[in-house]
């Protein structure tokens, strides 16, 4: 069982920039590969972020490209979100979650989801 709590999020101005930091129990953290979501309200949860269990590989949505960094400490069991640039459409609740799968875009293939973090980007 891996267990996931978020940090980090908060009110910032457009261009402004805020850290989400994700942190796990469990020991097969270093096995897991680790997920960024968001979900606005009255829309779908996205895809936004991920990271391979090694750190060797990334993924982003075009959305997000250029301005949000992931990236892990296997030492500490967390997954960082660096979010650069923001925009009032980044307004979202933004969950961490973790997969055994390769798939790390499909929403479906994650097991472990966090409560979530309200980030609110004002114009």
């Amino acid at each position: 069982q891996v267990q996931l709590v978020e940090s980090g999020g908060g009110l910032v101005q457009a261009g402004g920039s805020l850290r989400l930091s994700c942190a796990a129990s469990g020991r097969t953290f270093s096995s897991l590969a680790m997920g960024w979501f968001r979900q606005a309200p009255g829309k779908e949860r996205e895809f936004v972020s991920a990271i391979s269990w090694s750190g060797g590989s990334t993924y982003y949505a075009d959305s997000v490209k250029g301005r949000f960094t992931i990236s892990r400490d296997n030492a500490k069991n967390t997954v960082y979100l660096q979010m650069n640039s923001l925009k009032p459409e980044d307004t979202a609740v933004y969950y961490c979650a973790a997969t055994y799968s390769d798939y790390v875009r499909a929403i479906n293939e994650y097991d472990y989801w966090g409560q979530g973090t309200q980030v609110t980007v004002s114009s």
